[in-house]
């Protein structure tokens, strides 16, 4: 039988050499909660990409280390994966403030990094060569209300922002869109996030008779502006609130929260490429159902994957170059980026809560059905 152990070095030098994908995740501290779907849908696309062969015929090996929910610690983890463990390419970690801190080392060492959970544009202000954004950008949650105000003939919109970062990012964003297509935005309305009594702004707001209103802020907010529209007996053209995707909005309101428009960024519900078997695989294996961050994390490492097959290799140049010009579907849309690497195919769908359910309602080819007017407080019908 001594030949047999002759052959067993022979056999194990034959196996192909594994492509490392290196990932930082918050595992434990603050965030874990939160980034623990993220690191779920990584692991399931691992899990099925080798099922099926691997990459490039090599079995895929995914090495994520846990930042401790530490936004200092996260550099010093990649450069870890890069220089002592190998990683052919990265997968961004989550959060923006994670990924600002890592990019620079993905640059540094020429790997191409994914960010799945990177929503603002100021990660890409100083524009990184080997970093590409496969989630919604904050910039883009408006596009789809401004696109449904354009078609429905409304001009004039005001657009309204909690004091806070992504709040007013979004908002920034949706008046370059509008001023885009010549629609009428004006000025970002910003309201505290200490506010409480929202009938003042309202009266401000409402003096320039907008057609429509775009608000971006918590749940809390779309709830409170509701109950003061309909206090003092206004009701705009169009209303959105971001938030307005969340049914909890109808705990809050009840009736008072039909027609509400919001803007959400994924749904186990959505007939995007590839979710119906996401979602069936995921909630098999891990006994829940996919959220946001479950399909950011799945949608990276699919965008890494399609782009390590169309570049033939991980090697940072030809893959770069491969996921720059790359079009792609996924879970959360279609992936396309501008020359610095930012999001642009990927369009958070707009829904509209219609007899208590949260329906999508644009883009078309997502829509579950019809978009419907938002009613004055003396036309509704309540039951």
């Amino acid at each position: 039988m001594l030949w047999l152990a002759a052959l067993a070095p022979c056999a194990a030098l034959s196996q192909p050499a594994s492509i490392v994908i290196g990932a930082v995740v918050s595992q434990t501290g603050a965030h874990a909660d939160l980034a623990d779907p993220y690191r779920k849908g990584m692991l399931l696309w691992q899990e099925q990409t080798n099922a099926s062969g691997g990459l490039l015929g090599r079995p895929v090996e995914l090495r994520i280390l846990d930042d401790r929910s530490e936004a200092t610690a996260v550099a010093a983890l990649y450069s870890t994966l890069i220089r002592n463990q190998g990683a052919d390419a990265l997968i961004g970690p989550y959060g923006t403030a994670a990924t600002t801190a890592a990019s620079p080392e993905a640059e540094a060492a020429k790997r191409v990094m994914v960010s799945g959970a990177a929503w603002s544009r100021s990660v890409h202000k100083r524009t990184p060569r080997y970093l590409f954004q496969a989630c919604a950008p904050y910039v883009s949650f408006g596009a789809g209300v401004v696109a449904i105000a354009k078609e429905s003939g409304y001009r004039r919109l005001a657009v309204l922002a909690r004091d806070e970062v992504a709040a007013r990012e979004m908002a920034a964003g949706t008046v370059e869109v509008a001023t885009k297509l010549g629609l009428q935005a004006g000025e970002v309305v910003v309201y505290s996030g200490d506010a409480s009594d929202f009938a003042p702004l309202i009266a401000k707001v409402a003096a320039g008779q907008p057609d429509a209103w775009i608000a971006f802020g918590e749940l809390r907010d779309a709830g409170e502006l509701v109950k003061a529209m309909k206090k003092v007996g206004y009701a705009p053209k169009l209303f959105f609130a971001r938030s307005a995707s969340d049914r909890r909005l109808m705990d809050l309101l009840g009736q008072d929260a039909e027609r509400a428009l919001g803007a959400a960024e994924y749904s186990p519900r959505f007939p995007t490429a590839g979710n119906a078997a996401f979602v069936k695989a995921y909630t098999e294996k891990w006994k829940a159902a996919p959220t946001a961050a479950a399909a950011e994390g799945y949608a990276a490492a699919t965008v890494l994957a399609e782009g390590i097959k169309r570049a033939g290799s991980t090697k940072g140049e030809a893959l770069r170059a491969a996921l720059g010009s790359l079009v792609t579907g996924t879970v959360l849309g279609e992936y396309k980026v501008n020359a610095a690497g930012e999001q642009v195919g990927i369009v958070p769908v707009v829904t509209q809560i219609q007899e208590g359910r949260v329906q999508p309602v644009w883009p078309q080819p997502l829509a579950a059905a019809k978009l419907l007017p938002y009613p004055h407080w003396a036309e509704r019908e309540y039951k």
